[in-house]
Protein backbone atom coordinates (compact mmCIF):
# COMPACT_ATOMS: atom_id res chain seq x y z
CA UNK A 1 0.00 0.00 0.00
CA UNK A 2 1.43 3.52 -1.05
CA UNK A 3 0.26 6.55 0.85
CA UNK A 4 -2.18 9.25 -0.68
CA UNK A 5 0.38 10.95 -2.55
CA UNK A 6 1.79 7.30 -4.27
CA UNK A 7 -1.41 6.40 -6.24
CA UNK A 8 -2.56 3.41 -5.10
CA UNK A 9 -3.83 2.86 -2.13
CA UNK A 10 -4.83 -0.31 -1.76
CA UNK A 11 -8.80 -0.72 -1.19
CA UNK A 12 -11.94 1.10 -1.88
CA UNK A 13 -12.39 2.23 1.66
CA UNK A 14 -8.52 4.09 1.72
CA UNK A 15 -8.89 5.89 -1.45
CA UNK A 16 -12.52 7.06 -0.47
CA UNK A 17 -10.61 8.86 1.81
CA UNK A 18 -9.57 11.78 -0.51
CA UNK A 19 -13.06 12.62 -1.03
CA UNK A 20 -13.98 12.34 2.47
CA UNK A 21 -13.93 15.57 4.69
CA UNK A 22 -14.95 18.95 4.15
CA UNK A 23 -14.87 20.86 0.84
CA UNK A 24 -14.52 17.74 -1.32
CA UNK A 25 -10.90 16.87 -0.12
CA UNK A 26 -8.34 16.38 2.38
CA UNK A 27 -7.10 19.91 3.93
CA UNK A 28 -3.96 20.43 3.84
CA UNK A 29 -1.85 20.57 6.69
CA UNK A 30 -0.80 23.39 8.06
CA UNK A 31 1.50 25.04 10.90
CA UNK A 32 5.45 23.87 11.54
CA UNK A 33 6.39 20.64 11.28
CA UNK A 34 10.25 19.44 12.75
CA UNK A 35 9.82 16.41 10.58
CA UNK A 36 11.29 15.80 6.77
CA UNK A 37 9.56 14.42 4.42
CA UNK A 38 9.98 10.42 4.83
CA UNK A 39 11.67 11.19 8.21
CA UNK A 40 9.84 8.35 10.72
CA UNK A 41 8.51 10.10 13.58
CA UNK A 42 8.30 9.41 16.89
CA UNK A 43 4.51 7.67 17.07
CA UNK A 44 5.27 5.93 13.60
CA UNK A 45 8.43 4.64 16.02
CA UNK A 46 6.26 3.54 18.46
CA UNK A 47 3.31 2.25 16.75
CA UNK A 48 3.70 0.50 13.56
CA UNK A 49 5.55 -2.61 14.00
CA UNK A 50 2.01 -4.91 14.42
CA UNK A 51 1.49 -4.05 10.36
CA UNK A 52 4.94 -4.95 10.10
CA UNK A 53 4.83 -8.20 11.41
CA UNK A 54 1.50 -9.25 9.47
CA UNK A 55 4.07 -8.30 6.50
CA UNK A 56 6.68 -10.95 7.35
CA UNK A 57 4.95 -13.14 9.00
CA UNK A 58 6.13 -15.96 6.41
CA UNK A 59 9.74 -15.19 7.17
CA UNK A 60 12.00 -17.43 8.77
CA UNK A 61 12.55 -16.54 12.45
CA UNK A 62 14.21 -20.15 13.44
CA UNK A 63 16.09 -20.81 10.80
CA UNK A 64 19.58 -19.20 12.61
CA UNK A 65 21.76 -22.06 14.17
CA UNK A 66 25.06 -19.97 14.64
CA UNK A 67 26.24 -17.32 16.40
CA UNK A 68 27.30 -13.68 15.36
CA UNK A 69 30.01 -14.02 18.09
CA UNK A 70 33.61 -14.12 16.39
CA UNK A 71 35.64 -13.34 19.31
CA UNK A 72 34.06 -12.18 22.77
CA UNK A 73 36.46 -10.14 24.14
CA UNK A 74 38.50 -7.89 21.86
CA UNK A 75 42.21 -7.27 22.08
CA UNK A 76 41.85 -4.76 24.78
CA UNK A 77 40.06 -7.18 27.26
CA UNK A 78 36.40 -5.44 26.34
CA UNK A 79 33.30 -7.54 25.56
CA UNK A 80 31.69 -5.27 22.93
CA UNK A 81 27.92 -5.14 23.07
CA UNK A 82 26.25 -4.47 19.48
CA UNK A 83 23.56 -2.61 19.56
CA UNK A 84 20.32 -1.60 16.85
CA UNK A 85 18.61 1.01 18.85
CA UNK A 86 16.81 2.11 16.02
CA UNK A 87 15.85 5.73 17.49
CA UNK A 88 16.10 9.39 15.26
CA UNK A 89 17.15 12.65 15.93
CA UNK A 90 16.45 13.65 19.13
CA UNK A 91 16.00 9.75 20.35
CA UNK A 92 19.32 8.45 19.01
CA UNK A 93 21.37 11.63 20.58
CA UNK A 94 19.88 10.40 23.77
CA UNK A 95 20.77 7.34 23.68
CA UNK A 96 24.35 7.74 22.46
CA UNK A 97 24.80 10.01 25.43
CA UNK A 98 23.96 7.39 27.61
CA UNK A 99 25.81 4.79 26.09
CA UNK A 100 28.89 6.87 26.14
CA UNK A 101 28.49 7.53 29.70
CA UNK A 102 28.33 3.78 30.55
CA UNK A 103 31.18 3.12 28.20
CA UNK A 104 33.25 6.03 30.11
CA UNK A 105 31.97 4.23 33.37
CA UNK A 106 33.50 0.86 33.45
CA UNK A 107 36.54 -0.69 31.58
CA UNK A 108 35.12 -4.34 31.10
CA UNK A 109 32.23 -3.54 28.27
CA UNK A 110 31.99 -1.71 25.43
CA UNK A 111 28.40 -0.82 23.97
CA UNK A 112 28.68 -0.31 19.85
CA UNK A 113 25.56 1.62 19.38
CA UNK A 114 25.86 2.12 15.69
CA UNK A 115 22.27 1.06 15.33
CA UNK A 116 22.77 -1.26 12.05
CA UNK A 117 21.61 1.12 9.87
CA UNK A 118 18.12 0.49 10.40
CA UNK A 119 15.26 2.77 12.12
CA UNK A 120 12.93 1.23 14.44
CA UNK A 121 10.08 0.99 11.80
CA UNK A 122 12.00 -1.76 10.19
CA UNK A 123 14.05 -3.40 12.95
CA UNK A 124 11.41 -6.76 12.61
CA UNK A 125 12.54 -6.94 9.00
CA UNK A 126 15.77 -6.31 9.92
CA UNK A 127 16.18 -8.29 13.09
CA UNK A 128 14.09 -11.80 11.11
CA UNK A 129 17.21 -11.25 8.14
CA UNK A 130 19.67 -11.19 10.41
CA UNK A 131 18.45 -14.25 12.65
CA UNK A 132 17.95 -16.16 9.39
CA UNK A 133 22.05 -15.20 8.22
CA UNK A 134 23.11 -15.85 11.84
CA UNK A 135 24.62 -12.57 12.26
CA UNK A 136 22.38 -10.40 14.83
CA UNK A 137 22.95 -7.67 16.99
CA UNK A 138 23.13 -8.04 20.81
CA UNK A 139 20.03 -6.13 21.56
CA UNK A 140 17.79 -4.34 19.06
CA UNK A 141 14.74 -2.39 20.12
CA UNK A 142 11.55 -4.55 19.58
CA UNK A 143 7.75 -3.33 19.12
CA UNK A 144 6.21 -4.41 22.10
CA UNK A 145 3.27 -6.13 19.55
CA UNK A 146 6.30 -7.81 18.10
CA UNK A 147 7.63 -9.52 20.93
CA UNK A 148 5.52 -12.22 20.90
CA UNK A 149 6.74 -13.26 17.80
CA UNK A 150 10.37 -12.16 17.54
CA UNK A 151 10.70 -14.35 20.94
CA UNK A 152 9.72 -17.72 19.07
CA UNK A 153 13.60 -17.49 18.12
CA UNK A 154 15.57 -19.83 20.55
CA UNK A 155 18.42 -16.90 20.28
CA UNK A 156 16.38 -14.67 22.18
CA UNK A 157 17.63 -14.88 25.86
CA UNK A 158 15.75 -15.42 28.28
CA UNK A 159 16.15 -12.46 31.01
CA UNK A 160 13.60 -13.57 33.79
CA UNK A 161 16.37 -14.08 36.67
CA UNK A 162 18.22 -10.65 35.27
CA UNK A 163 15.46 -8.56 35.66
CA UNK A 164 13.27 -9.59 38.22
CA UNK A 165 16.12 -9.63 40.70
CA UNK A 166 16.48 -6.15 40.29
CA UNK A 167 15.34 -3.60 43.15
CA UNK A 168 13.58 -1.46 40.79
CA UNK A 169 11.38 -4.57 39.36
CA UNK A 170 8.79 -4.24 41.31
CA UNK A 171 8.78 -0.02 40.46
CA UNK A 172 8.06 -0.51 37.01
CA UNK A 173 4.45 -0.21 35.93
CA UNK A 174 1.82 -2.82 35.55
CA UNK A 175 1.62 -1.75 32.02
CA UNK A 176 5.56 -2.39 31.42
CA UNK A 177 6.01 -5.68 32.90
CA UNK A 178 3.02 -7.00 30.89
CA UNK A 179 4.49 -5.98 27.89
CA UNK A 180 7.92 -7.60 28.52
CA UNK A 181 6.15 -11.34 29.59
CA UNK A 182 4.96 -14.04 27.24
CA UNK A 183 3.59 -17.14 29.28
CA UNK A 184 4.80 -15.20 32.57
CA UNK A 185 8.83 -15.43 31.32
CA UNK A 186 10.57 -11.95 30.80
CA UNK A 187 11.55 -12.32 27.64
CA UNK A 188 12.37 -8.54 27.22
CA UNK A 189 13.26 -5.50 28.76
CA UNK A 190 11.34 -2.30 28.60
CA UNK A 191 12.91 0.30 26.82
CA UNK A 192 10.01 3.26 26.39
CA UNK A 193 6.96 4.04 27.51
CA UNK A 194 3.83 6.16 26.89
CA UNK A 195 0.20 6.55 27.35
CA UNK A 196 -2.79 7.74 25.36
CA UNK A 197 -4.69 11.21 26.60
CA UNK A 198 -6.28 13.96 25.04
CA UNK A 199 -4.78 16.86 23.77
CA UNK A 200 -7.17 20.23 23.22
CA UNK A 201 -7.19 23.20 22.07
CA UNK A 202 -7.94 25.91 24.02
CA UNK A 203 -8.59 28.39 21.73
CA UNK A 204 -11.20 26.87 19.65
CA UNK A 205 -13.25 25.67 22.77
CA UNK A 206 -13.36 29.09 23.94
CA UNK A 207 -14.56 30.35 20.12
CA UNK A 208 -17.59 27.47 20.57
CA UNK A 209 -18.63 28.73 23.93
CA UNK A 210 -17.57 25.09 24.75
CA UNK A 211 -16.42 24.25 28.15
CA UNK A 212 -13.06 22.56 28.29
CA UNK A 213 -13.09 19.09 29.02
CA UNK A 214 -12.37 17.57 32.54
CA UNK A 215 -11.35 14.03 34.00
CA UNK A 216 -14.33 11.53 34.13
CA UNK A 217 -15.88 13.03 31.23
CA UNK A 218 -17.40 10.46 29.02
CA UNK A 219 -17.62 9.17 25.59
CA UNK A 220 -20.83 10.54 24.95
CA UNK A 221 -19.57 13.63 26.41
CA UNK A 222 -16.79 13.55 24.01
CA UNK A 223 -18.92 12.90 20.82
CA UNK A 224 -21.24 16.22 21.86
CA UNK A 225 -18.21 17.75 22.22
CA UNK A 226 -16.78 17.21 18.40
CA UNK A 227 -20.23 17.93 17.12
CA UNK A 228 -20.31 21.36 18.37
CA UNK A 229 -16.25 22.02 18.25
CA UNK A 230 -16.78 21.38 14.22
CA UNK A 231 -17.77 24.40 11.84
CA UNK A 232 -17.30 23.73 8.12
CA UNK A 233 -17.30 26.78 7.05
CA UNK A 234 -14.00 27.41 8.81
CA UNK A 235 -12.58 23.67 8.27
CA UNK A 236 -12.38 22.86 11.63
CA UNK A 237 -12.89 19.40 13.40
CA UNK A 238 -13.58 18.50 16.18
CA UNK A 239 -11.83 15.62 16.24
CA UNK A 240 -9.97 12.78 14.75
CA UNK A 241 -9.03 9.29 13.71
CA UNK A 242 -6.16 7.41 11.83
CA UNK A 243 -7.81 5.86 8.75
CA UNK A 244 -4.84 3.90 7.25
CA UNK A 245 -5.96 0.72 8.98
CA UNK A 246 -2.73 0.27 10.93
CA UNK A 247 -2.01 -0.28 14.36
CA UNK A 248 -2.18 3.41 14.81
CA UNK A 249 -5.80 3.04 14.19
CA UNK A 250 -6.38 -0.01 16.01
CA UNK A 251 -4.54 0.46 18.99
CA UNK A 252 -6.37 3.92 19.81
CA UNK A 253 -10.03 1.04 20.26
CA UNK A 254 -8.50 -0.85 23.17
CA UNK A 255 -9.51 1.46 25.87
CA UNK A 256 -13.02 1.33 24.50
CA UNK A 257 -13.16 -2.51 24.67
CA UNK A 258 -11.32 -2.68 27.63
CA UNK A 259 -13.81 -0.22 29.34
CA UNK A 260 -16.88 -2.13 28.67
CA UNK A 261 -15.33 -5.56 30.02
CA UNK A 262 -13.66 -7.02 26.40
CA UNK A 263 -10.57 -8.33 25.88
CA UNK A 264 -8.46 -8.47 22.68
CA UNK A 265 -8.31 -11.88 22.99
CA UNK A 266 -11.22 -14.39 24.97
CA UNK A 267 -9.58 -16.27 28.27
CA UNK A 268 -9.89 -19.75 26.03
CA UNK A 269 -7.33 -17.99 23.73
CA UNK A 270 -9.60 -19.64 20.84
CA UNK A 271 -11.40 -15.92 20.29
CA UNK A 272 -11.46 -12.15 20.45
CA UNK A 273 -12.83 -11.11 23.46
CA UNK A 274 -14.67 -8.40 22.51
CA UNK A 275 -17.48 -10.02 20.73
CA UNK A 276 -20.45 -8.91 23.33
CA UNK A 277 -18.76 -5.39 23.26
CA UNK A 278 -17.14 -4.69 20.37
CA UNK A 279 -20.70 -3.12 18.14
CA UNK A 280 -20.34 -0.47 21.07
CA UNK A 281 -17.23 0.22 20.51
CA UNK A 282 -17.33 0.82 17.27
CA UNK A 283 -20.76 2.46 17.28
CA UNK A 284 -19.24 5.26 18.80
CA UNK A 285 -16.68 5.79 15.91
CA UNK A 286 -19.71 5.86 13.64
CA UNK A 287 -21.52 8.53 15.32
CA UNK A 288 -18.52 10.61 15.15
CA UNK A 289 -18.47 10.18 11.18
CA UNK A 290 -22.33 10.73 11.04
CA UNK A 291 -21.58 14.38 12.34
CA UNK A 292 -19.45 14.66 10.26
CA UNK A 293 -16.97 15.33 13.62
CA UNK A 294 -13.95 13.49 12.73
CA UNK A 295 -10.71 13.89 10.49
CA UNK A 296 -10.28 11.07 9.00
CA UNK A 297 -5.80 10.80 8.39
CA UNK A 298 -5.45 8.37 5.23
CA UNK A 299 -1.86 8.12 5.68
CA UNK A 300 0.20 6.02 7.49
CA UNK A 301 1.91 7.40 10.75
CA UNK A 302 -0.74 9.83 11.19
CA UNK A 303 1.28 12.95 10.34
CA UNK A 304 -1.71 14.96 8.75
CA UNK A 305 -3.98 14.72 11.26
CA UNK A 306 -1.66 16.09 14.19
CA UNK A 307 -0.62 19.06 11.29
CA UNK A 308 -3.83 19.70 11.13
CA UNK A 309 -4.26 19.93 14.87
CA UNK A 310 -1.17 21.69 15.18
CA UNK A 311 -2.83 24.41 12.55
CA UNK A 312 -5.42 24.83 14.49
CA UNK A 313 -7.93 23.44 12.82
CA UNK A 314 -8.87 20.66 14.98
CA UNK A 315 -10.11 20.73 18.43
CA UNK A 316 -9.24 17.65 20.43
CA UNK A 317 -6.86 15.03 19.59
CA UNK A 318 -5.98 11.55 21.32
CA UNK A 319 -2.30 11.25 21.17
CA UNK A 320 0.55 10.59 23.28
CA UNK A 321 3.15 12.87 25.15
CA UNK A 322 5.72 12.26 21.47
CA UNK A 323 3.53 15.26 20.31
CA UNK A 324 4.18 17.89 22.82
CA UNK A 325 7.25 19.57 21.27
CA UNK A 326 5.62 19.69 18.01
CA UNK A 327 2.49 21.13 19.50
CA UNK A 328 4.44 23.81 21.86
CA UNK A 329 6.67 24.74 18.75
CA UNK A 330 3.38 25.50 16.68
CA UNK A 331 2.71 27.48 19.83
CA UNK A 332 -1.01 26.04 20.28
CA UNK A 333 -2.95 27.11 23.31
CA UNK A 334 -3.57 23.31 24.45
CA UNK A 335 -3.80 21.33 28.00
CA UNK A 336 -4.50 17.81 28.34
CA UNK A 337 -7.04 15.66 29.83
CA UNK A 338 -7.53 11.95 30.35
CA UNK A 339 -9.56 10.18 28.05
CA UNK A 340 -13.34 9.56 28.46
CA UNK A 341 -14.97 6.57 29.11
CA UNK A 342 -18.18 4.58 29.09
CA UNK A 343 -17.87 3.92 33.34
CA UNK A 344 -16.01 6.90 34.33
CA UNK A 345 -13.03 4.51 35.66
CA UNK A 346 -10.16 5.95 34.96
CA UNK A 347 -9.01 3.29 31.18
CA UNK A 348 -6.14 4.06 28.75
CA UNK A 349 -3.39 2.13 26.62
CA UNK A 350 -0.10 2.23 27.19
CA UNK A 351 2.77 1.27 23.86
CA UNK A 352 5.91 -0.22 25.82
CA UNK A 353 8.22 -1.29 23.54
CA UNK A 354 11.26 -3.53 24.31
CA UNK A 355 15.07 -4.32 24.42
CA UNK A 356 15.66 -7.83 23.40
CA UNK A 357 19.09 -9.67 23.68
CA UNK A 358 20.07 -12.30 21.55
CA UNK A 359 22.69 -15.16 22.57
CA UNK A 360 26.00 -14.32 20.92
CA UNK A 361 27.91 -16.62 23.37
CA UNK A 362 27.80 -16.24 27.15
CA UNK A 363 30.25 -13.53 27.69
CA UNK A 364 27.98 -10.96 24.89
CA UNK A 365 24.84 -12.11 27.01
CA UNK A 366 26.02 -10.93 30.01
CA UNK A 367 27.64 -7.83 29.01
CA UNK A 368 24.31 -6.89 27.31
CA UNK A 369 22.26 -7.82 30.37
CA UNK A 370 24.63 -5.91 32.68
CA UNK A 371 24.13 -2.53 30.09
CA UNK A 372 20.38 -3.34 30.31
CA UNK A 373 20.20 -3.04 33.89
CA UNK A 374 22.98 0.05 33.84
CA UNK A 375 19.74 1.82 31.77
CA UNK A 376 16.68 0.66 33.31
CA UNK A 377 17.81 2.11 36.40
CA UNK A 378 15.84 5.15 37.36
CA UNK A 379 19.19 7.25 37.69
CA UNK A 380 19.43 6.30 33.68
CA UNK A 381 15.77 6.05 33.31
CA UNK A 382 15.03 9.52 33.83
CA UNK A 383 17.43 11.01 31.71
CA UNK A 384 16.53 8.61 28.87
CA UNK A 385 12.42 9.71 29.34
CA UNK A 386 13.95 13.53 29.47
CA UNK A 387 16.11 13.72 26.40
CA UNK A 388 14.16 11.09 24.09
CA UNK A 389 10.69 12.68 24.62
CA UNK A 390 9.10 9.76 26.40
CA UNK A 391 7.87 8.39 30.17
CA UNK A 392 9.54 7.25 32.92
CA UNK A 393 9.55 3.44 32.57
CA UNK A 394 9.03 3.14 36.87
CA UNK A 395 7.13 4.67 39.37
CA UNK A 396 11.12 5.15 41.00
CA UNK A 397 12.01 7.43 38.17
CA UNK A 398 9.11 9.25 37.94
CA UNK A 399 9.14 10.05 41.93
CA UNK A 400 12.67 11.87 41.15
CA UNK A 401 13.39 15.06 41.40
CA UNK A 402 14.33 15.73 37.90
CA UNK A 403 11.63 14.24 36.45
CA UNK A 404 9.39 16.39 38.82
CA UNK A 405 11.09 19.60 37.69
CA UNK A 406 10.85 18.17 33.92
CA UNK A 407 7.06 17.24 34.30
CA UNK A 408 6.16 20.37 36.34
CA UNK A 409 7.48 22.60 33.46
CA UNK A 410 5.52 20.80 30.67
CA UNK A 411 2.02 21.41 30.20
CA UNK A 412 -0.47 18.28 30.37
CA UNK A 413 3.11 15.74 31.24
CA UNK A 414 1.71 14.71 34.44
CA UNK A 415 -1.68 14.33 32.98
CA UNK A 416 0.17 11.47 30.86
CA UNK A 417 2.26 10.58 33.48
CA UNK A 418 -0.76 9.85 35.90
CA UNK A 419 -2.60 7.96 33.19
CA UNK A 420 0.14 5.15 33.42
CA UNK A 421 -1.76 4.31 37.03
CA UNK A 422 -4.46 2.64 35.13
CA UNK A 423 -2.77 1.96 31.75
CA UNK A 424 -3.12 -1.29 30.04
CA UNK A 425 -1.10 -2.86 26.98
CA UNK A 426 -1.92 -5.31 24.05
CA UNK A 427 -1.53 -8.79 24.76
CA UNK A 428 1.78 -10.22 23.92
CA UNK A 429 0.62 -13.04 21.55
CA UNK A 430 1.94 -14.17 17.86
CA UNK A 431 -1.79 -13.96 16.53
CA UNK A 432 -2.05 -10.05 17.28
CA UNK A 433 -0.82 -8.61 14.39
CA UNK A 434 -3.92 -10.29 12.14
CA UNK A 435 -6.04 -9.18 15.26
CA UNK A 436 -4.71 -5.99 14.79
CA UNK A 437 -5.29 -6.37 10.70
CA UNK A 438 -8.96 -7.69 10.97
CA UNK A 439 -10.11 -4.47 13.98
CA UNK A 440 -8.12 -2.09 11.39
CA UNK A 441 -10.25 -2.62 8.56
CA UNK A 442 -13.22 -2.99 10.23
CA UNK A 443 -12.72 0.62 11.92
CA UNK A 444 -12.03 2.15 8.35
CA UNK A 445 -15.02 0.25 7.18
CA UNK A 446 -17.07 1.99 9.92
CA UNK A 447 -15.32 5.17 9.49
CA UNK A 448 -16.15 5.68 5.99
CA UNK A 449 -19.65 4.77 6.69
CA UNK A 450 -19.16 1.52 4.34
CA UNK A 451 -20.24 -1.07 7.27
CA UNK A 452 -22.11 -0.77 9.88
CA UNK A 453 -20.57 -1.30 13.53
CA UNK A 454 -22.27 -4.67 13.87
CA UNK A 455 -20.98 -5.93 10.23
CA UNK A 456 -18.00 -4.50 10.75
CA UNK A 457 -17.68 -6.64 13.46
CA UNK A 458 -18.63 -9.66 12.26
CA UNK A 459 -16.09 -9.66 9.23
CA UNK A 460 -13.55 -8.97 11.48
CA UNK A 461 -13.85 -11.42 14.76
CA UNK A 462 -14.63 -14.06 11.15
CA UNK A 463 -10.79 -13.13 10.75
CA UNK A 464 -9.81 -12.80 13.72
CA UNK A 465 -10.97 -15.85 15.43
CA UNK A 466 -9.25 -17.89 12.36
CA UNK A 467 -5.66 -16.31 12.92
CA UNK A 468 -6.10 -17.94 16.80
CA UNK A 469 -7.21 -21.07 15.66
CA UNK A 470 -3.93 -21.30 13.42
CA UNK A 471 -1.17 -23.40 15.42
CA UNK A 472 1.87 -21.19 16.38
Amino acid sequence: MRDATGGDTGSADLRALRASQYDGGTPRPSGPTRHQPGEPTRRRLLHTGAALAAGVAGAPLLGACQSSAVDSVGADGRTTVELWHGQADTGRKAMQSLVDNFNRRQSRIRVDAGGGGVVADAMLQKVTAALAAGSYPDIAYVFGADLARVARSPRVVDLNDALRGTAYWPQFWDSVRAAVQLNGQVRAAPALLDSLCVVYNRKLFRQAGVPYPEAGWTWDDFVRTARLLTDPRRGTFGTSWPGAGDEDTVWRLWPLVWDLGGEVIAPDGHSIGFRDVGEQALGTLARLAADKSVYIDPKPGSEQMHQVFIGGRMGMMATGPWELPDIIEGKVDYAVVASPTYSGRPCTISGPDTWTVFDNGPERSRAAVEFLRWLGDPAQDVRWAMDGGSLPLSKATAARPEWRRHSAGTIGLPVFTKALDTARVRPVHPAYPQISQAVGEAIVAVLLGRSSPAEALRTCAEKADAALLIPR
